[in-house]
């Protein structure tokens, strides 16, 4: 209570000091009261507050250091593009509400000195690798015959192919391990017939159907595939194909001449990953013959590992592999993804 008087009792005092209430007048206002309290203060402090603007003006007029720095940082910042990539690649948002592209810049940075080389170990470069060169191969080819006006630059390139289903028949009953030069011949045959068969059924879809992305995609994949082809089918023509692959082929084209596509299957994936202990390529782990020696063979090697030709012919040959399912059609029981559509 002391408190409270001592502070009424000098307000009065400041108020009959100053000259705001007038002699005819037993009041005054508050914001006139105000007014001459900020005057006095201004009056007291006059010296710091000049002291003080001065020094808030000359810091304004000055640039600060962290400007020049901040403009050479944007001259060094990578492009707009290489940013948006390195976030998507760490499952980062491209812009969060309110940021501009620097701000994003100095957040990528933020992040790849904090947490550097993100997901690396988890993805599987070496086959981004090569669906990123099929694709490109396969967008110039369909640019090439989207550019085309020739109304026949649509349809593909095929040969003339005459077999019949005896030939078939009799592939079955000559096709042998024994024979290995009959036994290329039946394999080039009857890859080529697959192809045949392919090509005839895309060239034989309407012509708006072949124009529109998904038709040229399809006839893409088909020159592709031909493409790929090739180098198996000019060893098969000379008859220098190596033996552990034409072991594979062999078994691969005799389920497939008897339309068995599950025995077909196995034995393509057991060519192409294999199924030895070091499928990369080991055939010789040391000076005496070891148990076990012979699950290590170059039968059991992965041979889509070994170069760049055996990995885009064995993709091809899976290729063919489905069309024939597709072309010569059998039971559920013995199809890979079976569709009724075929039958």
């Amino acid at each position: 209570m002391d408190f409270l008087k001592k502070e009424i009792e000098r307000k009065k005092r400041q108020v009959e000091s100053s000259d705001i209430l007038a002699p005819n007048k037993k009041y005054f206002k508050r914001g006139d009261l105000a007014a001459k309290q900020r005057e006095d203060y201004i009056k007291r402090h006059h010296g710091e507050d000049s002291s003080s603007s001065d020094k808030q003006d000359r810091s304004c007029d000055s640039p600060t250091p962290g400007t020049s720095a901040e403009k050479d940082e944007k001259k060094l910042m990578l492009p707009r593009k290489e940013v948006v990539r390195r976030l998507r690649e760490r499952n980062e948002p491209i812009l969060l509400f309110g940021e501009d592209e620097y701000e994003a810049f100095q957040r990528l940075k933020k992040l790849e000195i904090l947490t550097p080389e993100v997901n690396k170990g988890f993805r599987n470069e070496l086959k981004a690798a090569m669906d990123q060169v099929d694709q490109e191969y396969l967008d110039e080819i369909a640019k090439s015959v989207g550019e085309d006006k020739d109304k026949m630059a649509t349809d593909v390139k095929i040969k003339e192919d005459n077999v019949t289903a005896t030939d078939l028949e009799l592939w079955n009953e000559e096709l042998d391990h024994n024979d290995e030069g009959k036994a290329q011949e039946i394999i080039l045959y009857f890859l080529k017939h697959i192809l045949h068969q392919w090509g005839k059924d895309l060239n034989s879809r309407e012509s708006e159907e072949k124009r529109t992305t998904r038709g040229k995609l399809a006839s893409a994949t088909h020159t592709q595939t031909v493409s790929y082809m090739k180098p198996l089918f000019r060893q098969l023509k000379q008859k220098k194909l190596s033996s552990d692959i034409l072991d594979c082929l062999i078994d691969i084209i005799g389920h497939l001449l008897v339309r068995n596509y599950i025995k077909a299957n196995d034995c393509y994936l057991e060519m192409a990953i294999g199924n030895a202990p070091w499928p990369i390529g080991v055939t010789m782990v040391g000076i005496h013959a070891r148990t076990g020696r012979e699950k290590i063979f170059a039968r059991n090697v992965a041979h889509v590992l070994n170069d760049e030709t055996q990995r885009k012919y064995i993709q091809g040959l899976k290729r063919l592999m489905t069309h024939c399912q597709k072309y010569y059609p059998t039971d559920p029981s013995r199809s890979v993804d079976y569709d009724p559509k075929h039958v």
